[in-house]
């Protein structure tokens, strides 16, 4: 099984084991940030020798799916992926992106509970 497959499996896993919490999201969250930490430390391993690497769109997936901040940490915990364009560009946009989705999730769940 390879990274991708490993990462898509681990995001269900994490969905449906958020799902068991009073606070869904805030454990997607959680969980999804630990992953992403992890794969960010696990590529960084990889590549120091130069074994089967993480695809840099496994990253950017897991950093779009809400691991941003897990990503960051990881980016300058480990030196990974600081430098290197176009991740970096790729990887601001994805960050962007999921703000937007989880405000407009935010503002759509405000009306639908009040």
């Amino acid at each position: 099984m390879n990274f991708k497959h490993l990462s898509y499996l681990l995001l269900i896993a994490a969905a449906a084991g958020s799902a068991c919490f009073p606070h869904p999201f805030v454990m997607w969250f959680l969980i999804v940030n630990l992953l992403t930490l992890v794969f960010y430390g696990v590529d960084k391993r990889a590549a120091r020798h130069a074994t089967s690497r993480v695809p840099e769109f496994t990253l950017l997936l897991l950093g779009f799916a809400g691991g941003w901040i897990g990503a960051i940490i990881g980016q300058q915990l480990f030196r990974h992926k600081t430098k290197k364009q176009p991740f970096k560009t790729w990887f601001a946009i994805s960050v962007i992106v999921n703000l937007v989705v989880v405000a407009g999730v935010s503002w759509l769940m405000k009306d639908l509970f009040l």
